[in-house]
């Protein structure tokens, strides 16, 4: 009777252990911190931007800046204006101009509800962040309506409020 072995296998690696978590879409490229503290935001929806090959390496490697850029609807097309991406560190001379104007990739139902909102009501569009999927960078819109002083005094209270309580909350909780 012929004596059976024990294959040992190794448990299930990575498919790439080389490939950064940005590009497969586990982490944000860039975010807007400022967004949230300066609008309303009513509603978010996503876009595929138009980057060429520098800028996307760029992304990659985190030099993306959304903090004053806006989106614009002009001509039944969607723009993103004044984002900042950075040149690449090792481009050529055809490295990328770092505040260029780039097309965000929407459907055309949605740019005409956003052409409604953006002129009757007067929101704006806002980019919240830039990330990965699959493979792709993707740009996180919001709609937005700009806040008061007095709105942004009241929502920094509410929040110190909440972060006070639940810190009380906490306490009680560990004190039993």
């Amino acid at each position: 009777m012929a004596r059976q072995t024990t294959h040992q296998t190794k448990p299930n690696a990575e498919k790439n252990p080389r490939r950064e978590p940005t590009a497969a879409g586990e982490r944000d490229a860039a975010f807007n911190r400022i967004a949230s503290h300066n609008y309303f935001l009513l509603e978010k929806f996503e876009t595929g931007v138009v980057l060429t090959g520098t800028e996307v390496k760029s992304v990659r490697n985190g030099l993306a800046n959304l903090k004053d850029s806006y989106g614009l609807v002009k001509d039944g097309e969607l723009w993103l204006l004044n984002c900042h991406i950075g040149p690449y560190a090792h481009g050529n001379i055809f490295n990328h101009a770092p505040l260029r104007t780039r097309k965000l990739l929407v459907h055309a139902d949605e740019i005409r509800k956003l052409i409604g909102k953006t002129q009757q009501r007067g929101l704006t569009l806002i980019p919240t962040r830039m990330y990965f999927k699959n493979g792709r960078v993707k740009v996180e819109l919001a709609l937005a309506k700009g806040k008061q002083l007095w709105d942004k005094r009241e929502t920094e209270r509410r929040k110190t409020a909440d972060s006070e309580a639940r810190a009380a909350m906490n306490r009680a909780r560990k004190g039993r």
